[in-house]
């Protein structure tokens, strides 16, 4: 099996133009940088309720707590909700009228929870519309993974990130190329 492609950021900005002219171009926009900015697992983005990200006073929380049934894994695990996530995860907000705790955070077309599966179709639709070849519901999680292994960002820290339990599945998610390795010789 292929491993899911990960989008530079030019390909992340030409994905957010083209969901800028949809429908539903702002739930479309959060649903998408919480996997690339927050690294979350589609089915745990699916399984998000207003309760998970959204504060009593209306605010986006700082931590979004997923609990052992949310995540792969089975174990709970916190997610840190970057400012930028928080800022994008609050304009989505603005286009919801429901905000009872345990309605699902992101909804179809039809105002129904996504599945797991389906959010995966959504994606893969998505990359075969831009024209992203090997863009999958797992390239956010590549995305936040390995941008955070360029900018230094320890191993241990990243497998805690991600909800991995071994380092060894981490380290398959960061991907190398030639100009990171021209950069590391350059450090010498």
């Amino acid at each position: 099996m292929a491993q899911a492609k990960t989008l530079s950021q030019a390909e992340l900005d030409q994905v957010l133009n083209y969901v800028s002219t949809k429908k539903y171009a702002l739930r479309d926009r959060a649903i998408i940088l919480t996997s690339f900015l927050g690294g979350l697992r589609v089915a745990e983005i699916a399984s998000l309720t207003m309760g998970d990200v959204v504060n009593p006073d209306g605010s986006i929380k700082n931590e979004i707590r997923l609990s052992a049934a949310q995540t792969k894994g089975k174990y709970p695990r916190t997610v840190f909700v970057s400012q930028r996530l928080q800022v994008e995860l609050a304009n989505y907000l603005t286009t919801r009228h429901a905000k009872g705790a345990d309605i699902p955070f992101f909804h179809t077309d039809h105002r129904l929870r996504f599945s797991p599966n389906g959010l995966c179709v959504w994606f893969h639709q998505l990359y075969k519309n831009v024209g992203i070849s090997g863009g999958s519901s797992h390239s956010g999680r590549k995305f936040f993974i390995t941008t955070l292994a360029n900018k230094g960002i320890g191993v241990r820290i990243l497998a805690s990130l991600a909800g991995h339990r071994s380092i060894a599945v981490t380290q398959r998610y960061i991907d190398v190329n030639d100009e990171q390795k021209r950069q590391a010789v350059e450090l010498i």
